[in-house]
């Protein structure tokens, strides 16, 4: 009885190994994936990002120093 049951779990082990092990062999291999190149885009983009920024604080200074001189 017990060697039955020792038998049975060596054989579900085995045949879950296989049924996860052989697919893979059949499996098609990745392709390459291109070289990242750069347009230029992202890099005007973040300059563009960043005078966008600048012109959003010296705004915000020059309205509050001008709000601080009002009589």
């Amino acid at each position: 009885m017990a060697v039955s049951r020792v038998s049975f779990g060596v054989v579900a082990v085995a045949i879950l190994v296989f049924a996860i092990a052989l697919p893979a062999v059949q499996a098609q291999s990745l392709a390459p994936s291109p070289a990242p190149t750069s347009d230029g885009t992202s890099i005007d983009q973040g300059i563009a990002y960043v005078l966008m920024l600048l012109a959003l604080v010296l705004t915000y200074l020059i309205h509050t120093m001008d709000g601080s001189y009002s009589f």
